[in-house]
């Protein structure tokens, strides 16, 4: 009986302390194992498999399906989309689901390459936007982003653009349905903003956001630099508005296409866009800010030209000694080489320049006359002039109002107007001829500049003899018009 009640002793005691060290061993791994959260989340790219994940760290109870987007829809839009940059197409802006789906595209069999992600239909959240803030960034092909009628907010769409800055490769966005209060589009336009193409088109823009995105598009002071293409069609700005984004228009050279149909513009409002596109005087503020930007470049040049100064003693050492060999005597010929063999090499630079410099000084100030011409350009405004570009450099500018062909007539400094913007949609609003007779002179002024103009569904007949004559000059102008109809 003792042994047996050892025996059971030993076994309990033992148990007893099997057990507890694995209770204490399953609370220490409990306790080390660290709590994953969204923020310490790390994407690899794989979204059908980490989007899910993050929804459910973020604490999103409907989850939208991630669908893979087959490779024949794909190709027949690109077909619809033609060469044009700035179109968008209407298939992918219609798509509709029943359920929430982020819907993606596919550009090789590698599950990492999208270059598309899409959501139409359901509302994007604060949630949902930290979710999409963790994924895009971590997408290296990802072109373009598409949001129709997601429900956005003005404090979404600023923390969107900073996700969008994270992209490397994102540079076509589209927000379209998604009227923002506060209409604070223009953070789309910044200038430090990579995006090239954007689509704006049915969100209610009214006066007040035409005016952010006319002063996104360029003031006096600063411009964008990178958008090729904006759509703004469906919109209301009316005549205000158009009045916004033509004076965005005045130093912008970088925007291709534009599209403004359906807004409710009216001659006034096309009147100061036509404007745009011919020669105009700047304003005195603008006047001041231009000369403010020319001593600003004129500041670089200066610095370089100080250093250079010192520098051509050293190239030019044969050329000198040949004329001062001209002028001196045989026998100075004979002790200028001896001289020479005692001196090193750095003291002779040192002789040589101290001796030259005054010859230097005479062959730079001539050699540098374009550039002295170009910085003192402003105190000969009085002046009738020809265009200050007049070098065959490329003068880099370092502001809107430095561009070539400014000129100076009548005690005004007139700008050359914009000869950038190539496509010009106005179809859909309620411009009569008047407005009309402004674009035929200006298309017919312009050696290269608009070739499209889309003036159809306004006010006035379809037979207008005016617009029949912008039609054939456009026609004349347009290189792949003119392929059509010599094939």
């Amino acid at each position: 009986m003792k042994k047996r009640m050892e025996k059971s002793s030993k076994e309990r005691g033992s148990s007893g302390v099997e057990e507890e060290p694995l209770k204490t061993a399953g609370l220490n791994t409990q306790d080390k194992l660290p709590i994953l959260t969204i923020d310490k989340f790390q994407c690899c790219g794989n979204i059908e498999v980490e989007f899910p994940e993050l929804c459910t760290l973020a604490g999103i109870r409907e989850i939208p399906a991630v669908k893979q987007r087959t490779t024949e829809s794909s190709s027949t839009e690109q077909a619809n989309e033609g060469s044009q940059p700035q179109t968008f197409s209407k298939r992918s802006m219609t798509t509709w689901s029943s359920k929430p789906c982020l819907q993606i595209e596919i550009e090789n069999e590698d599950h990492r390459s999208i270059k598309r992600v899409r959501i139409s239909g359901w509302r994007v959240d604060e949630a949902m936007t930290q979710v999409l803030g963790k994924v895009l960034p971590s997408l290296p092909d990802l072109q373009s982003l598409e949001m129709w009628q997601a429900g956005l907010t003005d404090c979404i769409l600023t923390t969107l653009m900073s996700t969008v800055s994270l992209c490397t490769n994102l540079r076509k966005v589209l927000l379209e349905g998604n009227p923002l209060p506060e209409q604070s589009y223009h953070v789309l336009i910044a200038e430090n903003s990579m995006i090239t193409h954007l689509s704006l088109r049915n969100n209610r823009i009214g006066e007040e956001g035409a005016r952010l995105i006319g002063s996104a598009l360029s003031t006096a002071c600063s411009a964008n630099k990178n958008l090729l293409s904006l759509n703004m069609a469906f919109n209301s700005i009316g005549d205000a508005g158009a009045i916004h984004i033509a004076q965005g228009l005045r130093f912008n050279r970088t925007l291709m296409h534009l599209s403004l149909a359906s807004n409710h513009i009216s001659d006034a409002g096309a009147s100061c866009l036509a404007e745009v596109f011919g020669p105009f005087a700047l304003t005195h503020e603008e006047i001041v800010e231009r000369r403010r930007q020319l001593i600003k470049r004129n500041q670089q040049p200066v610095k370089e030209d100080s250093t250079c100064e010192q520098l051509p003693s050293i190239p030019s050492n044969s050329s000198l000694e040949h004329i001062s060999k001209g002028t001196k005597s045989n026998t100075k010929k004979k002790d200028a080489p001896k001289k020479d063999e005692k001196l090193p090499a750095s003291q002779k630079v040192a002789t040589l320049g101290k001796k030259e410099d005054p010859k230097l000084v005479k062959k730079n100030s001539d050699t540098k006359l374009p550039q002295t011409q170009g910085g003192k350009s402003e105190g000969k405004d009085k002046q009738p002039s020809a265009p200050e570009h007049q070098s065959g450099d490329v003068v880099e500018t370092h502001g809107p109002l430095l561009v070539p062909g400014v000129q100076h007539a009548d005690g005004k400094v007139i700008h050359p107007g914009n000869t950038t913007l190539k496509s010009l949609n106005l179809s859909g609003n309620k411009l009569t001829q008047k407005s009309l007779q402004m674009f035929l002179s200006v298309v017919k002024a312009q050696g290269e500049g608009l070739l499209r103009l889309s003036l159809n569904r306004n006010s006035f007949p379809a037979d207008c003899d005016t617009f029949l004559e912008i039609q054939d000059v456009i026609t004349l102008k347009d290189p792949q018009k003119k392929a059509n109809l010599s094939a």
